[in-house]
């Protein structure tokens, strides 16, 4: 990754934090620009700055504006760090700061900080996937944070991200999505949703509204979305149908204007 995501992460740090975490943020930037990785002292002096992030800043929002998300999305095509927070971004520019090193050291700092990182910490290191220069060596910790229940977490890897519409295969895409409703979050932030819709995708959002509809449960309608494109293929017309006799007003506009707009 170049430089042009650092640069931005560093002026909108700065026009948030407070001046005294501004200089700590600058000489840790520093510290660890020279460090040698895979130096154990080198690694827990980084492990200690990780930390200590949100003492020293301070918590909030990076509160950016539409021209700041602009100029990153110009950096980084599909990079919207519009819901990060001031910490979760200096977390971030920490972990871009780190000299490159061969993969499997990469890996383990991720790893080890994954392993003892509290929610917010979790979500920081996962906001920055599509940043970092070789996230495919991440991916066991990806599993491991599309596996957690604690929503956000999971909503750092797959929403307003391009790393799943780029890295991810079809398995790992489909069950992304999949998980996003067990866990009641939303697709519609889900970077590629259409464009990566696949029949695999479809039946097993096929079976998972049968099984809520006769469990007397809400199918959330941005599932036909994803499941409309291939209904016919995978025998799926009959669940449009119903989805479009909802009871549910937001399930039946949804299966409705699908059916309409495709002329079933």
């Amino acid at each position: 990754m170049n430089g042009a995501p650092q640069d931005l992460m560093w002026e909108w740090i700065v026009r948030r934090a407070p001046a005294p975490g501004r200089q700590w943020l600058e000489a840790r930037l520093d510290q660890i620009a020279t460090m040698t990785p895979g130096d154990p002292a080198a690694e827990r002096a980084f492990d200690i700055a990780f930390g200590q992030v949100a003492r020293q800043l301070g918590r909030g929002p990076l509160a950016l504006t539409p021209a700041d998300l602009a100029t990153a999305d110009a950096a980084r095509p599909g990079w919207r760090p519009q819901g990060w927070s001031l910490e979760g971004a200096a977390r971030i520019l920490l972990l871009l700061r780190c000299p490159p090193s061969a993969p499997g050291i990469f890996s383990a700092r991720f790893r080890r900080l994954r392993r003892v990182a509290d929610p917010a910490e979790q979500v920081a290191l996962f906001q920055g996937l599509p940043l970092y220069a070789d996230p495919d060596v991440l991916a066991d910790e990806v599993g491991e944070g599309l596996r957690t229940n604690m929503r956000p977490v999971f909503e750092a890897i797959a929403h307003d991200s391009p790393y799943p519409r780029e890295r991810m295969d079809e398995h790992r895409w489909n069950h992304m999505v999949l998980k996003a409703l067990f866990v009641d979050s939303t697709l519609a932030p889900i970077q590629g949703l259409d464009a990566r819709a696949n029949p695999g995708l479809a039946r097993i959002l096929r079976d998972y509204a049968r099984e809520r509809r006769a469990a007397g449960r809400r199918i959330s309608p941005e599932l036909w979305r994803c499941l409309g494109p291939y209904a016919a293929e995978i025998g799926g017309m009959d669940d449009l149908a119903l989805a479009a006799r909802s009871d549910d007003p937001e399930e039946r506009a949804a299966a409705g204007a699908w059916m309409e707009r495709n002329r079933f």
